[in-house]
């Protein structure tokens, strides 16, 4: 994008400390604002109290109060136009799937690569509507 596009925002929910870090301090050192939630109320609040929603949401399946999808489709419903990828290291392929079926739009298996995540994030806010 142009330097004119305002940045893109990104919503970090992880209740891994060093995670949320790597994935913040990546993510900032490439334009992008960033918010973090340690777990998924934060995450709620995050989205229903900034007026400006983010572009992408990287969520953790696994948090302090949640670890099942219903936390991943009331987020998605928060973020009409935003992608929601789900984040998880107990990846089998009925989470996986039952996850695109509520509309994540990717499903990352821990562990990943920074780069994989960033060029991911990369693709996806260039799509969206500025």
């Amino acid at each position: 994008g142009t330097t004119e596009s305002p940045a893109r925002r990104v919503l970090v929910v992880d209740d891994e400390l060093l995670i949320r870090w790597s994935l913040c301090e990546t993510l900032s050192d490439r334009g992008y604002v960033v918010l973090e939630a340690a777990d998924g109320k934060a995450a709620v609040r995050a989205l229903t109290d900034s007026g400006v929603l983010p572009d992408v949401v990287l969520l953790d399946y696994r948090l302090p109060d949640s670890d099942d999808l219903t936390l991943l489709s009331r987020i998605v419903s928060l973020v009409p136009d935003g992608h929601v990828i789900l984040m998880t290291a107990y990846g089998t392929p009925e989470v996986a799937q039952a996850a695109l079926d509520r509309g994540a739009f990717k499903v990352l298996h821990k562990p990943f690569e920074m780069q994989e995540i960033t060029a991911l994030v990369g693709r996806l806010a260039d799509q969206s509507p500025a």
